[in-house]
């Protein structure tokens, strides 16, 4: 369901920014576009709303693989009262991380599928956010001789690529890295 009244929502998105600038420290600029201006290029997300961050903090934003970035789309879709589903709705962005990560998943993407093409045998990627399995997804629809199928529940969910019409082979599940803190 699209968002109901965009120049509303950009300005809540707006004061969010504003207030955690003032109050949370930080020191970005942000330019926010509503409509057919926001629509994603390359047609990866159903933006109806583009954030575009800057200024000299961005580093927080990209560090651990986006996590505040996406934390940010999280809670504006949630000061929108989004549904889960419609999350993609929003979409934040800095220093072209997004575009960067989509280029990188789709070279993995292209490296796995020519490993599972020559060894008959299936790759797993590591447990992933939704994001980037879709975008995973994607980029193995334009390459032959392999499927993808997702697996597993919640954080440890990873896309598998199997050798085309073999999806029921079995899969080891990826490890999971071990974070910061624990042993």
């Amino acid at each position: 369901m699209p968002i109901a009244d965009l120049q509303q929502a950009a300005q809540k998105i707006a004061g969010f920014l504003s207030t955690l600038n003032k109050l949370g420290g930080l020191r970005l600029k942000y330019r926010i576009t509503a409509g057919d201006g926001a629509r994603d290029p390359e047609g990866l997300e159903a933006r109806e709303i583009y954030v575009e961050l800057g200024g000299p903090d961005v580093p927080l934003l990209t560090s651990h693989n986006g996590e505040l970035l996406r934390a940010l789309e999280t809670i504006a879709g949630q000061m929108l009262r989004l549904d889960q589903r419609e999350n993609d709705l929003v979409s934040f962005d800095a220093a072209n991380f997004k575009a960067l990560q989509a280029q990188e998943l789709k070279l993995q993407a292209e490296t796995a599928a020519e490993k599972v093409r020559k060894s008959g045998v299936p790759y797993a990627f590591p447990p992933m956010n939704s994001r980037e399995r879709r975008l995973l997804h994607l980029a193995f629809r334009s390459i032959e001789g392999v499927e993808t199928a997702s697996s597993g529940e919640g954080p440890a969910r990873f896309l598998a690529v199997f050798p085309a019409g073999k999806t029921d082979m079995p899969v080891t599940p990826p490890m999971r890295p071990r974070g910061f803190g624990r042993r």
